[in-house]
């Protein structure tokens, strides 16, 4: 028979292998360490607790998120087009460039001579990235890599409609130029009004910052949107075209003119200098609010705010005149802000930029650099001289 070893359990007695389990301290180490696991760990019904919280903020962060992403219908999808297989009638597209109010401007001039010379029209994917995700915009878009291919005629227009971009020769024709004015497109003012429409999301958005506002205790019936245009302009306009931008002066008379003709009106204000408007607008009346960051990364909140208002103050740019062409209502705009030897006579023209019933107010060119109001006067010019009724 073998001898016996101290680990070979089937000749160890029992006895004998409980006596040295005893002797050692494992009983105790064990014991201590899972009483100090117990006053360490929480409950497991606090980890279920955080699961739960877990999951729900999960749920509700990802539902926000979605609220914000536009329908697949609200947009044109993009569309690739064969060079082999281009439209027989031709087709029209047009250079991206500038910001929302300029890409505005040259997508409502591609649709209105698109449909005025029976072509087919389509966007840069670039323009669809910045128009789609604030309006209902219907134009199909031309793949980047099919335009590439495509052996384009460019046609440059000026910033006024001519009679001779009623017969455009060439079939795939790509426009040039900066074109913004109503004489482009008016006489299809209900379709242009329907492709700049608001996605509901970001409507809403913009009531709900307009309900909350408040004129002495009561909630305004009036709303007026205000959109000061600063920017590159302060040093663009004297240094370049002669001219000024709007001062403390023309808003005053701008916001007064409402003030007149409207019981209790409150003005909301947009730009891309809030700091200055904070310390140029006189606000101690309690009528004007203050909307957006100032910035211009962020177009979209403030176009919403301003078509949602009844009326518009304007300074200048694209933006503004957007802004108070889809809104309706009354307009007040900053006129003659550059000087007679200006070369922005060149390229613009008041007539084709402002709708005939707008009201402008001349800006005051002796003195561009002063605060003090009196910097514009009251006086229209001439040929767009009108009065708020």
């Amino acid at each position: 028979m073998p001898p016996e070893t101290a680990w070979d359990r089937s000749t160890v007695a029992p006895s004998r292998l409980a006596a040295w389990w005893s002797r050692t301290n494992w009983p105790r180490r064990i014991q201590a360490a899972l009483q100090g696991l117990k006053a360490i760990c929480p409950p497991l019904s606090t980890f279920y607790l955080f699961f739960v919280i877990f999951v729900l903020s999960t749920i509700f962060h990802c539902h926000r998120r979605l609220s914000l992403v536009p329908a697949p219908w609200a947009s044109s999808a993009l569309v690739v087009l064969s060079p082999r297989h281009l439209p027989r009638e031709g087709m029209f597209t047009i250079n991206v460039r500038g910001r929302l109010g300029n890409q505005m401007g040259e997508y409502a001039t591609l649709f209105a001579l698109a449909r005025m010379n029976g072509r087919l029209a389509f966007i840069p994917a670039s323009m669809h990235s910045t128009l789609a995700p604030i309006f209902r915009i219907s134009l199909p878009v031309l793949h980047s890599d099919t335009a590439r291919r495509i052996p384009w005629q460019k046609y440059h227009l000026n910033d006024w409609m001519e009679e001779r971009y009623r017969h455009i020769p060439g079939h795939y024709v790509r426009f040039t130029g900066y074109p913004c004015s109503w004489t482009f497109y008016h006489h299809l003012r209900p379709e242009i009004l329907k492709e700049f429409t608001l996605h509901d999301h970001v409507r809403e958005e913009a009531q709900a910052f307009l309900r909350g506002l408040r004129v002495n205790g009561s909630q305004p019936s009036t709303f007026v949107g205000v959109h000061v245009r600063r920017g590159d302009y302060v040093h663009v306009m004297p240094k370049v075209w002669k001219g000024v931008v709007a001062d403390r002066g023309y808003l005053e008379k701008a916001l007064d003119m409402f003030r007149a003709r409207y019981s209790s009106p409150v003005f909301v204000v947009t730009s891309d200098d809030m700091s200055w408007c904070r310390k140029s607008i006189v606000a101690s009346r309690g009528d004007v609010a203050f909307a957006g960051n100032g910035l211009q990364g962020s177009p979209a909140k403030d176009i919403a705010l301003l078509m949602q208002c009844n009326h518009t103050v304007i300074t200048l740019g694209t933006f503004g005149i957007w802004a108070a062409y889809l809104t309706g209502g009354d307009t007040v705009y900053l006129a003659n802000f550059t000087q007679p030897s200006s070369p922005f006579h060149k390229v613009f023209k008041p007539e084709a930029a402002y709708l005939p019933e707008w009201v402008g107010i001349a800006a005051d060119l002796e003195q561009p650099n002063r605060g003090a109001p009196g910097h514009a006067s009251a006086r229209a010019p001439k040929s767009h001289q009108r009065t708020l009724l």
